[in-house]
């Protein structure tokens, strides 16, 4: 079938299990460009996901909810693994634009209820000179630290002082509260002027391009909720540090959308676009140990009073 040219047609948007030995060359080029979740329950490069039989029916529930941004996700994936990392910024907001068009975002827009919004009180950002570098503290704590376009600008502010700053310049990010940081400020979505508009605002305004640039530099400090921008941007960081009640999920997919601050290139930089699908897909947790285990954090240590 994959070289008849009706498996796109047939098989797209689908969950594909591979079984058997792997196909030939050409067969193997036709199955990595189909428009599908292509999963495996062994060691397979070609799989999107490798994961015990017993949690393919969490799997399939959770493409169910979005078929459009989960297959988006893992065609990205797919793709990110050759790109650089500005490659890589670009096609991943090009796609999150795409999708913030689709019909599983809008229903998402449809049902979402936000709450009341708290005064914004003082920056969202507070940055401290220290000996040898910028001490970065995101300041929302009574949201824990959900990723504000104010937020995003005013950490691009306080990169591109590092960036500035020149090779010597050592930066630490960290979060005030109970929370690293929740992900993005949910009341924000889809209140953009227009998606070309945002896309383009996306690829201006990128902490994780500035990241990206002195990430040799870059020590990340982790508690509590870690989850959408709040892990993918740390992934980029030479270092990342959690506490024990760390906590990362990636639940862009709930949205009908995927990780959209540069996660699709810099957590399978760490831990494989296999393992990236399933944090991605299924929107579940992982606690600090898991998180050092597959290489997401390097080290666990209980945060200093």
């Amino acid at each position: 079938m994959l070289e008849t040219g009706v498996a796109h047609e047939q098989l797209g948007g689908s969950i594909v299990v591979i079984t058997g030995p792997a196909p030939a060359t050409h067969g193997a080029d036709h199955l990595a460009a189909l428009p599908a979740i292509l999963v495996s329950h062994t060691a397979s490069t070609l799989a999107d996901v490798v994961i015990p039989e017993s949690d393919l029916d969490v799997l399939i529930g959770a493409v169910r909810r979005a078929p459009l941004a989960s297959c988006a996700l893992v065609m990205l994936l797919r793709a990110s693994e050759a790109l650089s990392v500005e490659e890589g910024l670009l096609a991943e907001s090009t796609t999150y634009s795409m999708l913030q068009g689709g019909p599983e975002f809008l229903e998402w827009r449809r049902t979402y209820r936000s709450k009341p919004r708290v005064p914004e009180i003082g920056p969202a950002v507070r940055v401290e000179a220290t000996d040898d570098g910028l001490d970065i503290s995101l300041t929302r704590p009574h949201v824990h630290n959900a990723f504000s376009r104010r937020m995003r600008d005013e950490v691009c502010e306080a990169l591109t002082l590092a960036v500035a700053a020149g090779p010597t310049c050592r930066v630490t990010l960290r979060g005030a509260g109970p929370s690293f940081c929740s992900g993005g400020d949910l009341s924000e979505f889809g209140t953009f002027p227009s998606i070309a508009e945002s896309h383009v605002t996306r690829l201006r305004r990128s902490p994780a391009r500035l990241l990206a640039q002195i990430s040799d530099r870059v020590t990340v400090l982790l508690h509590g909720a870690c989850m959408g921008a709040g892990i993918e941007l740390p992934a980029y960081a030479h270092r990342v540090i959690a506490a024990p009640d760390t906590t990362i999920s990636l639940p862009e997919i709930g949205l009908g959308l995927i990780p959209g601050a540069g996660g699709t290139w810099s957590i399978p930089q760490r831990i494989g676009r296999q393992r990236t699908a399933w944090l991605g897909l299924t929107g579940l947790p992982i606690d600090a140990t898991t998180a050092l285990d597959w290489g997401l954090v390097d080290d666990i240590v209980e945060p200093s009073s």
